[in-house]
């Protein structure tokens, strides 16, 4: 779509231009149990629409609009379904995503329907969680766990799977 880095503030400022309803993008792992999701087949979605298109202003920003919804949408459903599972009433929200407007809407109104409360950082603090990885990373480090730099990369890695660090 052309947008530059950050791409989450920027898109969500064109998907404000867009029209509501005039894409319907998937929802991502919605309809399997758990609370694991992934958005990459969301990004070929939109890509793949994107290419088929006009690429016009008012055409790009109805696709930012529906690929935001879908997302926005995708998060609240996995976040519903994790207060569910675990009882509790208090979301946190943090990183980069915790600045969307819409997603904040969406999140209220859930957690005003179940009785609970959200909260997200302070705006200068929903950044994206480079810093907050990079920190982990040294903290691991630090208490011996490491890896050489022949480390594989690995989608879809289970956070369970990493050993605890005190």
């Amino acid at each position: 779509m052309g947008l530059d880095y950050p791409g989450g503030p920027r898109l969500s400022k064109l998907a404000a231009q867009g029209e509501p309803n005039c894409y319907k993008f998937p929802r991502p792992m919605t309809d399997r149990p758990g609370l694991d999701f992934s958005f990459s087949g969301l990004k070929t979605f939109a890509a793949n629409t994107i290419a088929k298109e006009p690429d016009d202003l008012q055409t790009r920003a109805n696709i930012a609009r529906a690929f935001e919804e879908a997302v926005v949408d995708t998060l609240a459903i996995k976040c519903r379904r994790a207060l569910k599972q675990t009882g509790y009433t208090r979301l946190v929200i943090a990183g980069g995503v915790s600045a969307n407007t819409r997603l904040q809407t969406s999140l209220a109104d859930l957690m005003q329907s179940i009785g609970g409360q959200v909260y997200y950082p302070r705006g200068e603090f929903c950044t994206d969680n480079g810093a907050m990885i990079a920190y982990a990373g040294l903290q691991r480090l630090k208490s011996g766990v490491f890896e050489d730099l022949a480390v594989k990369g690995q989608p879809r890695w289970p956070l369970d799977t990493l050993p605890a660090v005190d």
